[in-house]
């Protein structure tokens, strides 16, 4: 390409301009703040750094290095790559596993979890009744459930004698059902008083019992919330609560936030859970609408107790999430052959603050 032409000149102003846009969404989200015009930048870390990779590629086709500032471009690009590839490269298969495989699992020892954001405005509700009879998960986990959704899913009740129903016309309602034994069960409002979250012990097929908690904070989003803080309040709350030392864990449901975000990272730390995701892949669950932008939002972590057996993103039903299929392995032995990250003094300040903040 000639260039004197016009044609380069505006191709190398686009792709320049392009590359400070990218830059700047890249680090943006490395500030302390919790407003959702930045927080927003979490998300798409997989969308930003492939577009980084070709603008990249296209500054290095079109700069005549002839300026220093060209070389500045290049420089913020690959700072940036760097940056972005760092978050998201423990959850490529290309990644160690923070969780071991079991294979050759005692059904005793097994429990699989469905989680499942049907979307309330959804009506195809015979694809989630036709999935569940088909996968046959041991917990079923709804989300933006309301009355009319419990109505539909009556049909499965008979498969999953112990639930606990709470339907909301908000977007928040959940329903928990269970082919095991439930009790000591109740529905929690930690930070906000319209947004439940579900606590409950269940017993395995080994009459072993494990906690369970099932959560669905509220996003931050113009929408939604100005802030994460709700959010990552809730979530700090139950990692804070939670004593893995002593009992095998569940916790469960659409974090609305990604496995890669500072908070999701932080009450890893606090919590002691592992993630299985670690090592397996992205298992992106929003948006099921939009090929091109996707990411992980809907999540399960557990005590270092149990081994994956499977981890499954499961077809379309109709809704804006996915739904998710984690089959898991009760092995006692796993506390000493698997870690989690750990939290120091200033991990703890933070989620104090975070708490503080949020409620």
């Amino acid at each position: 390409m000639n260039p004197d032409s016009l044609l380069y000149e505006l191709l190398l102003l686009f792709t320049s301009a392009l590359a400070v846009v990218l830059f700047i969404s890249t680090f943006i989200s490395t500030l302390r703040i919790d407003h959702w015009t930045v927080r927003i930048f979490d998300y798409p870390r997989i969308q930003i750094s492939f577009l980084l990779g070709l603008v990249l590629v296209a500054v290095i086709l079109f700069y005549d290095f002839s300026a220093w500032w060209q070389f500045l471009v290049i420089a913020g690009l690959v700072a940036a790559v760097i940056f972005q590839a760092t978050k998201i490269f423990p959850y490529t298969r290309l990644a160690k596993k923070e969780v071991l495989s079991h294979k050759n699992s005692d059904k005793q020892d097994v429990v699989a979890i469905m989680v499942s954001n049907v979307l309330k405005s959804n009506r195809n509700t015979q694809a989630l009744i036709d999935l569940v009879q088909q996968r046959q998960p041991d917990l079923l986990l709804t989300l933006e459930t309301d009355k009319w959704w419990q109505q539909q899913l009556d049909v499965i009740e008979k498969d999953y004698p112990f639930n606990k129903k709470v339907p909301l016309d908000n977007r928040y309602g959940m329903h928990l059902y269970s082919r095991l034994e439930l009790d000591k069960v109740q529905v929690d409002y930690l930070v906000q008083d319209d947004i439940p979250s579900i606590e409950a012990t269940v017993t395995l097929r080994n009459r072993r019992r494990i906690k369970i908690h099932c959560v669905h904070p509220r996003p931050p989003s113009p929408t939604e919330a100005d802030t994460s803080a709700p959010r990552d309040a809730e979530l700090l709350l139950i990692g804070r609560r939670l004593k893995p030392d002593h009992e095998p864990t569940l916790i469960f449901g659409d974090l609305n936030d990604v496995a890669w975000s500072d908070t999701t990272r932080l009450f890893q730390k606090i919590s002691g859970m592992a993630d299985p995701r670690k090592g397996r892949g992205f298992f992106n669950t929003f948006s099921a609408k939009h090929w091109f932008l996707r990411w992980p939002l809907d999540h399960l972590f557990h005590t270092t107790d149990f081994k994956v057996v499977s981890l499954e993103r499961l077809p379309s039903i109709g809704s804006d999430h996915f739904p998710m299929l984690i089959t898991l392995c009760f092995v006692p032995d796993g506390r000493s052959q698997q870690q989690t990250p750990a939290a120091d003094a200033d991990d703890h300040q933070r989620a104090n603050d975070k708490i503080k903040e949020g409620k």
